[in-house]
């Protein structure tokens, strides 16, 4: 399994609308670093979701639930979308001020590709952001 963190600024799609659709296809992503992430995405695989420009905080988490196909919102047929589909949100959002002070966080690609907005995430990464999530 592959970990992911997509990016969405809340007043545009925000988690509370992306869980009230039960789920939706990711689309709209026009950088070619960033398509090649939604590409490699597999169905199964866990997805932070990440409130950006306002909160700029991992909220929840969603996984793939249909692996990419033509964007339809694209006129070129090499832009892509996937499927997500909500699985919690978490208890506690981990701000991006938390990730970058934390050592084991620092180097994230959330913070050294800070403009894609669709980026991979390594397991210790995906389990630090989960711990830090359930910290009382």
């Amino acid at each position: 399994m592959n970990y992911w963190l997509v990016k969405s600024e809340p007043n545009k799609f925000s988690w509370d609308f992306f869980v009230s659709k039960g789920g939706d296809m990711w689309d709209g992503v026009r950088n070619y670093a960033a398509r090649l992430n939604l590409i490699a995405m597999k169905k199964g695989d866990l997805v932070l979701f990440y409130h950006s420009n306002v909160g700029l905080e991992v909220v929840g988490i969603a996984k793939v639930a249909k692996e990419h196909y033509p964007d339809p919102t694209a006129e070129d047929p090499r832009w892509v979308v996937v499927d997500l589909e909500p699985v919690e949100k978490l208890p506690k959002t981990v701000t991006l001020k938390t990730i970058k002070s934390d050592p084991i966080l620092q180097n994230m690609a959330l913070v050294k590709l800070s403009r894609l907005s669709v980026v991979p995430v390594k397991v210790e990464e995906f389990d630090r952001i989960l711990a830090l999530a359930n910290e009382n």
